[in-house]
């Protein structure tokens, strides 16, 4: 990976809540055009490390922030936080559809960014839906309630909103916990189109979703990075026993 171009680095990052550490000195860089995916229990930071990323976290109460996070070379902190979060768009573990059309839902970030023509609109309408493997299932409903779609047409539709604004990386906050496996598998075919033209951060509590889909992967643990390698090379010859552990069932 030496000759790859790193498109975030973070550097001895540490997180507290009202005194409570959740991460301590990570470090960790995430390279243009790569699944990065992050594995480790519950409580280990996972979530937290995202929301430094796109800075979302410091809008929390009683949250102690230290270390630097780099994107492309800038420290985020010299951004304004709405700068950040567009290119740097979130998907959550819950789908949280906007209590009106699927076209509204897709199109309302990049609509507050600036005017758009009718035209402009369908092409992007379009254009993110194929891109979340959902159009062929909605093009013909597209003035219907996303309320009425299911709950994994919903993740997907999150992802095309994501989309919409044109972000250069994507953050995955577990978007797979609560879906059916056909349902995960079309968002796992989303991604392998997706990292095509963004570099994605994918947090999974499913050790085998990210053997499958990770260009590397990163092992946290009680709020520490333990490692993180070539997926493949982590799940064959972990270099820690933790990471070994639990991959293997030990604890988790």
């Amino acid at each position: 990976m030496d000759n790859m171009e790193k498109k975030i680095v973070v550097e001895d990052l540490s997180v507290s809540f009202d005194g409570t550490h959740a991460l301590s000195n990570v470090s960790l860089d995430v390279f243009k055009g790569e699944i990065l995916t992050i594995i480790g229990p519950a409580n280990s930071g996972k979530t937290t490390l995202l929301s430094a990323i796109n800075r979302t976290l410091e809008i929390k109460d009683m949250v102690s922030i230290t270390g630097r996070i780099l994107l492309d070379g800038k420290d985020i902190n010299e951004s304004e936080p709405e700068e950040i979060r567009r290119r740097v768009g979130m998907v959550y573990a819950l789908p949280i559809p906007l209590p009106m059309s699927i076209r509204d839902n897709v199109l309302l970030g990049i609509r507050l960014q600036r005017r758009l023509k009718r035209s402009e609109e369908d092409d992007i309408l379009e254009k993110t839906l194929r891109a979340a493997f959902l159009w062929e299932e909605v093009k013909d409903r597209l003035n219907t309630s996303a309320i009425q779609l299911s709950g994994g047409q919903q993740q997907r539709l999150c992802i095309a909103r994501t989309l919409a604004v044109k972000p250069e990386v994507i953050l995955f906050d577990e978007p797979c916990s609560g879906l059916d496996p056909i349902s995960t598998m079309k968002v796992e075919e989303a991604l392998k189109e997706l990292v095509r033209e963004h570099t994605i951060v994918f947090v999974t509590n499913n050790t085998k979703q990210a053997a499958r889909i990770g260009t590397r992967t990163a092992f946290l643990l009680m709020g520490r990075l333990v490692e993180v390698d070539a997926t493949e090379k982590l799940f064959t010859v972990p270099s820690c026993k933790e990471t070994e552990d639990y991959i293997t069932g030990q604890f988790g």
